[in-house]
């Protein structure tokens, strides 16, 4: 692996860090908002700040860097993804296009007809559209396959019936795209379709719930005798599995999650040697000092797990257990670092209320900690991921 950046590669970082400091709203570096939410704030302001940060990046084409030119991305390489996913999460700066971005784009780029992706993926690239996942139920998380939502055919439209969960920001949404069953006769992975439908469709209802830092990020989200055109069908029909599982060759070594997590360290050494001093325990445990030491050193390994799969895409390999490897790792880097600033902070760390006086750095340390319990479950648990190295990274039989 090359660690330094090559002459072409330092002058794109460059170009990166240069419109983020000439755009980037304060609103978003100092961490008072979420694009997401802001693009449908009743505050004109805080919509035109939502608005003018997407076209910021809209003007270079980096509100989805790794689709293609032809469809208004920026066709960047891996190793220029990873460079510039790196300098957005030293600045804390939110990626705009969400699930539309990462997720439906490539669907469509791919699998799509020219009607779907003319209508589309202009309105995901301007802001003006939001999308939301359809894709878990009660019975169908980790097992996905086993998902019962029913598309029955009727003429020119599908009517659906059933329910999805866990359909993340679904409420400040417009579109959802969902994986339902189409033929219930089928093996699992073949009976199902990839199809488009807007929120606001007679009988789809949302259900908030509320995790456990009294946020509203999830929700539940039901379908009684909706319609939907056939024409948002996405690829063949009974074929969606194959349709929802792509994705286009983009920078996946989660390189922000390092940076944020350095970032995080650093200024919990500096909150307890400055303003926290009265309340960080630090000098009665010293034990902490060496537990914050670790974590410093553990966000380097995190880095270089990040490091190697760019090196790899970039190679044109494809990371395999190398990707489980990082996210597991990333995810229990999370947790320790959690517990350890709740240690520091002691019982204040408590205080999940930012609007408290008392809540040290706006209850960021509470929040933080509760936040951290579901990162090694949600996105494939410590346990699939452990199997996935054992097996395909070890070569172990599997139990």
């Amino acid at each position: 692996m090359e660690w330094n950046d090559t002459p072409e590669q330092s002058a794109f970082r460059t170009q990166v860090s240069a419109l983020l400091d000439e755009k980037l709203p304060d609103r978003y570096r100092d961490r008072k908002g979420d694009w997401q939410n802001d693009r449908v704030s009743e505050d004109p302001q805080v919509r035109e700040t939502a608005e003018g940060w997407v076209n910021a990046l809209a003007a270079k084409g980096w509100v989805a860097p790794h689709w293609p030119e032809e469809y208004g991305g920026a066709g960047l390489s891996s190793i220029e993804q990873f460079i510039f996913n790196q300098e957005m999460a030293k600045a804390n700066a939110p990626r705009t296009g969400g699930r539309g971005v990462a997720l439906l784009g490539p669907a469509l780029i791919v699998h799509g007809t020219e009607e779907q992706k003319q209508e589309h993926l202009p309105k995901v690239l301007s802001g003006e559209i939001a999308w939301a996942q359809g894709y878990s139920e009660p019975g169908a998380g980790s097992d996905l396959a086993s998902l019962q939502t029913r598309a029955v055919r009727d003429g020119d439209e599908y009517v659906i019936n059933g329910q999805k969960i866990w359909t993340s920001e679904v409420h400040t949404a417009d579109w959802l795209f969902a994986l339902v069953r189409t033929d219930p006769d089928a093996p699992k992975h073949r009976g199902i379709s990839f199809l488009m439908m807007d929120v606001k469709s007679p009988g789809i209802s949302i259900r908030p719930l509320v995790d456990m830092t009294d946020e509203h990020w999830f929700n539940e989200t039901f379908f009684e005798d909706v319609r939907v055109p056939a024409a948002n069908v996405v690829g063949d029909e009974n074929r969606g599995w194959y349709v929802g599982m792509t994705l286009l060759d983009f920078e996946r070594s989660n390189i922000s999650g390092a940076v944020t997590q350095r970032r995080a360290i650093n200024e919990l050494i500096e909150y307890a040697n400055t303003d926290g001093m009265q309340i960080s325990r630090l000098a009665e445990r010293p034990t902490l000092c060496t537990e914050i030491a670790d974590l410093y050193i553990e966000t380097d390994v995190m880095f270089n797990f990040s490091f190697r799969i760019m090196t790899m895409q970039n190679a044109g390999q494809i990371p395999n257990y190398e990707a489980s490897v990082s996210k597991m790792f990333a995810s229990e880097l999370l947790q320790r670092a959690a517990k350890t600033s709740a240690k520091v902070i002691g019982l204040y760390a408590n205080i999940s209320n930012a609007d408290d006086d008392r809540a040290p750095m706006d209850a960021r340390y509470a929040r933080n900690y509760v936040h951290s319990m579901c990162e090694s479950i949600r996105g494939g648990t410590s346990e699939v991921q452990r199997n996935i190295i054992a097996t395909r990274g070890l070569g172990l039989p599997r139990g």
